[in-house]
C-alpha cells in the first residue's frame, strides 16, 4: 500500500541471498528467489517502519534466515500494532530480531560486503547499507532522489537526518548508485548537485 521498495541481493557464485525491507507480497519476494535459485541468508531491516518490516516474520519462518536491525528501533518495532492502527490496516506478526545491526558490521554474502552505517534522523534506528564492490547504497527512507525522508513521526529528528547524509553517505563515490526505500534510485553526486536539503 506504501510502495515500499524491498531489494533482493543474490551471488552468483553461491546462491545466497540477502533481503533488505520486505514489508510485504512475500509470496512475491519468494517468486523471484524461487526463480534465481537463491537461499536467502539474512534479512535486514533499515527501520521498523510497517512497511519495511511488516512481511519479515512472514519472510523470516519460511527461509529460517535471521533478522538484523537496529536495536535503537526496537520501541518502534513492538508498536506495530499502533502503526497498522495509524494506516487502518490489521497488524502483521509480531518480529523477532535475531541480531543487531550497529554501525561499521559487516554481512557477508557469497563474496559480497555490506556494511552498517548507522544513519538516524528518520527514526532513531535507522540504517543504511554501503556495498563497496558494487557502489550501491541501500538508504531506507534516509535519503530519496532529490528528497530526504521524513521526520515529524515519532522518532524523527530533522537536524540528525541531515547530518547522518553529511557525514555517512555524502562522501561515498559520487558514482554510487542510491536505492532507496521508495521511488526511483538515484546517484550520491545527483543528490549533492540537485538536492535542495543538501544545498542549506
Amino acid at each position: 500500500m506504501l510502495q515500499c521498495n524491498c531489494s533482493i541481493f543474490g551471488d552468483e557464485e553461491s546462491r545466497e541471498a540477502l533481503v533488505v525491507d520486505p514489508g510485504d507480497d512475500i509470496a512475491r519476494i519468494l517468486e523471484v528467489v524461487a526463480k534465481h535459485g537463491f537461499t536467502v541468508k539474512a534479512i535486514v531491516i533499515t527501520h521498523a517502519h510497517i512497511d519495511h518490516i511488516g512481511g519479515a516474520q512472514k519472510l523470516k519462518q519460511v527461509t529460517g534466515a535471521p533478522v538484523y536491525m537496529n536495536p535503537n528501533d526496537a520501541e518502534l518495532q513492538e508498536m506495530l500494532d499502533v502503526q497498522a492502527g495509524w494506516l487502518g490496516i490489521r497488524p502483521p506478526e509480531p518480529v523477532e530480531i535475531d541480531a543487531p545491526a550497529r554501525d561499521g558490521d559487516k554481512l557477508v554474502v557469497g563474496a559480497t560486503e555490506f556494511h552498517v552505517l548507522e544513519t538516524p534522523g528518520h527514526t532513531q534506528g535507522s540504517i543504511s547499507l554501503w556495498i563497496p564492490s558494487e557502489h550501491k547504497l541501500v538508504a531506507g527512507d534516509t535519503l530519496f532522489r532529490e528528497s530526504i525522508g521524513r521526520t515529524d513521526l515519532p522518532g524523527g529528528d530533522g537536524r540528525q537526518i541531515l547530518r547522518s547524509i553529511r557525514d555517512k553517505l555524502v562522501p561515498l563515490p559520487d558514482d554510487t548508485v542510491v536505492i532507496p526505500g521508495h521511488g526511483d534510485n538515484t546517484t550520491i553526486g545527483h543528490e549533492k548537485r540537485f538536492n535542495y536539503f543538501l544545498q542549506r
